[in-house]
């Protein structure tokens, strides 16, 4: 069995997360990932969120999840990131989705058949470890790193965290700039 693909789910979720991130103008990454993750049809989806962090990606996987019936688990550093991550839910409108505080690289242990998972790579190089540590889905996985500098995009690859032992459909960087992904 493997992942698949729902352009009607992806739609739906897209403008779902447009109307919840209340986007006046243009896409940003938010509409994309939650698209990606309910077009998949995500069972369990997976993010780390960094404190200063951008709430609206969030947002987008909580829809996501509602469209799929899937789980929605957010990994934060600590005990004030948890805060400032429910605080950003709420104020969106949004109940914070299921929470993890501590090391995602630990907490990703505890986690079994991802289906997709975004990391947040600001201000860190954890990409690599969070993906090693994480028990991809057996019908494959939707890999997905945010804030990524072009130079980590350029220097990463995937065949040294994977060794051959999961089905990857879609991977990709984020760096979203005035229009550019």
């Amino acid at each position: 069995m493997k992942l698949v693909w729902s352009p009607e789910r992806a739609l739906q979720a897209y403008l779902d997360t447009v109307k919840s991130c209340e986007v006046s103008q243009e896409p940003s990454v938010a509409e994309v990932v939650s698209a990606m993750a309910a077009g998949w049809n995500a069972g369990l989806i997976v993010e780390t969120w960094l404190p200063g962090g951008e709430i609206a990606t969030s947002i987008g996987l909580a829809v996501a999840a509602h469209h799929t019936g899937g789980r929605h688990i957010c990994i934060v550093p600590d005990e004030e990131s948890r805060e400032e991550y429910a605080e950003g839910m709420r104020r969106s409108g949004r109940s914070a989705s299921e929470t993890i505080v501590g090391d995602a690289e630990e907490a990703m242990n505890g986690l079994e058949g991802v289906d997709f998972l975004v990391v947040d790579c600001k201000g860190n190089n954890e990409f690599g470890r969070v993906i090693r540590a994480a028990k991809l889905g057996e019908r494959g996985a939707v890999l997905v790193c945010t804030n990524a500098s072009s130079r980590a995009g350029s220097d990463f690859r995937w065949s040294s965290v994977l060794d051959g032992r999961s089905r990857l459909f879609v991977r990709c960087f984020c760096r979203w700039e005035k229009g550019w992904m």
